[in-house]
């Protein structure tokens, strides 16, 4: 566990992405979005109450100037397509690094240590099966695949087993599930057991999870009537009102 906990990462915040992923997306719901639905065509600021675009400090990449540091943002991102596709591959896909996968990757490389005595535990001689089904040992286990060996394979099939071994009543595995989902771009999927895993259990962590789905997706819409629905059961949730505060930022 302690091990794991060094080498975990916050997955519940959103990421940002790179010019690679804005053009690799293939998640896209409608081509031509009413304004105000969509982040790639946000609503026009008029006499209302919000602030210019006009007058908002930029940075080089284009972005408000807002005082906080997002996750990812301070990698070295390219600045056009060409880049992208020249930047080192990593040894789990053939897609370029993006500001993503680039930080899942260093999550991971606590794995490449060397060590005297070997590995402190080699995944493709686990029998995953035999560890599903101990419920004092398969949790640290996952953490440990998920976080410090960055192995999505097998935390998944880890996962899937716990899953059915708990008869699909514990909304942790599910919770899990769905992150994996996420990391291998299945977003439809990791939706679904964001969703169960909602209904069966609502946490902080679950809203959370669930919006990041709906915004990789391009529905801040429904990003926003979540987290509605999540300060109603959480009054005064700080991340919840963050999680609104950068959607409605994203739709200017």
């Amino acid at each position: 566990a302690v091990v794991s906990t060094q080498s975990t990462g916050d997955e519940v915040e959103a990421d940002t992405d790179g010019i690679a992923e804005m053009l690799m997306d293939d998640n896209s719901i409608a081509q031509v979005a009413r304004p105000g639905t969509s982040f790639k065509k946000p609503g026009t600021s008029g006499q209302g109450t919000s602030t210019s675009q006009g007058i908002r400090p930029m940075s080089q990449s284009g972005r408000p100037v807002s005082g906080f540091v997002r996750p990812s943002t301070q990698s070295g991102r390219p600045g056009t397509m060409e880049q992208a596709i020249k930047t080192p591959r990593t040894a789990h896909t053939a897609r370029p690094v993006t500001s993503a996968s680039g930080r899942f990757v260093r999550l991971g490389t606590a794995s490449m240590l060397s060590e005297p005595d070997g590995p402190f535990i080699n995944p493709s001689q686990l029998n995953l099966a035999k560890y599903a089904d101990r419920p004092g040992l398969n949790k640290v286990l996952f953490d440990y695949l998920f976080y410090h060996e960055n192995d999505i394979k097998n935390s998944l099939e880890l996962a899937a087993l716990a899953t059915q071994s708990s008869k699909y009543e514990d909304w942790w595995w599910k919770q899990q599930l769905g992150k994996c989902y996420y990391r291998l771009g299945l977003y439809r999927d990791a939706e679904k057991q964001f969703q169960s895993a909602l209904k069966q259990q609502p946490t902080v962590d679950n809203y959370l999870y669930l919006a990041k789905v709906f915004v990789k997706l391009d529905q801040p819409l429904a990003a926003l009537d979540l987290f509605e629905k999540g300060m109603e059961v959480f009054p005064g949730e700080v991340s919840l009102i963050i999680g609104s505060a950068r959607v409605h930022e994203g739709l200017g």
